[in-house]
């Protein structure tokens, strides 16, 4: 089962030459959804390759270098013909921005949009995972961050073992492995747990949006086998990155230390940083090792435990 992000922006406020602004498309099993929505999102799209036959769009907050793009977006779904339903999501506020932006123009779309408000708390229920919409701290401003949670799997299923019992291939071992008892033909009563290991974890994928450090990203994100965390500035900049509710490269990487995260990605830089984010790097590393730097159209796989990138 496959579960990947791609980066569509990994700038701060403002693109650059080499970042655009923040969007990041979460791709499992064939689905795609939409984690913001910054300027230039669809041209993004296009040049890496992320399908436009998306169903989610989730705002982290509603400054500009993350919802501008959503205009331009829908109109071009839009002429396009799409008819299928956009489910927009957001924190407070949402209702009355998308409304805004749906209207601008003055030419209907040819799809519905759905917009809900969330509370942070307070799963999408999916199948086989859940949304969790969780509240972060980000100037004031009503904020969430994303994880994606997936369900237990099951456990793993022994078909040498079975063969040995003389079970036949087929619906026997499917009943077993969706914990049915079975009895075979000659009387013999076969127990799931004579032939299924233990329940396995699914994976847990964090996205913080702008954030200063806080306690409810480590508590979501613990254990996580990918975080992506904001870093918008390094250590120099520290007081300003109190200032304006964001977070540095070595904040975020304290977080992913104290959550027991697996991975960083870290995104959303100052221009300052957009050509030359060593320095980011390095803070981050003094403190967690397992820390990557995002670039646009980088495409990042999130594996189950044990198996490799």
């Amino acid at each position: 089962m496959s579960l990947s992000i791609t980066f569509l922006g990994t700038s701060a406020s403002r693109p650059t030459v080499e970042r655009g602004v923040s969007a990041v498309a979460v791709v499992r099993e064939g689905e795609t959804m939409l984690v913001d929505c910054g300027e230039g999102t669809q041209r993004q799209m296009m040049r890496y390759g992320v399908s436009f036959n998306f169903g989610d769009l989730l705002f982290t907050h509603f400054h500009t270098d993350h919802v501008l793009g959503a205009i331009g977006l829908m109109r071009t779904l839009s002429l396009q013909g799409r008819t299928e339903p956009l489910r927009i999501w957001g924190p407070r506020g949402v209702a009355q921005i998308m409304k805004r932006a749906e209207a601008l123009g003055g030419e209907r779309l040819s799809f519905p949009v759905e917009i809900t408000e969330l509370t942070p708390g307070s799963p999408i229920r999916r199948k086989e995972y859940v949304i969790l919409p969780y509240p972060v701290d980000h100037r004031g401003a009503p904020a969430v961050g994303y994880a994606f949670i997936e369900d237990e799997r099951r456990g793993r299923f022994d078909p040498d073992r079975a063969r040995e019992l003389g079970i036949p291939e087929g619906p026997l071992w499917g009943k077993i492995h969706k914990g049915e008892t079975i009895t075979l033909d000659d009387g013999r009563v076969v127990e799931p747990s004579m032939l299924v290991g233990p329940t396995r974890t699914g994976r847990r994928l964090v996205i913080s949006g702008d954030t200063r450090p806080c306690t409810a990203t480590v508590e979501v994100a613990k254990g996580a086998d990918l975080l992506v965390h904001e870093s918008t500035f390094g250590d120099e900049e520290a007081a300003r990155a109190v200032e304006t509710g964001h977070s540095t490269a070595r904040e975020a990487a304290q977080v992913a230390l104290d959550a027991g995260a697996k991975r960083l990605l870290l995104t959303h830089f100052s221009a300052r940083y957009s050509r030359d984010p060593s320095d980011l790097d390095r803070e981050a590393k003094l403190v967690f090792p397992q820390v990557t730097i995002a670039r646009d159209g980088m495409e990042v796989s999130v594996p189950f435990e044990h198996e490799t990138v």
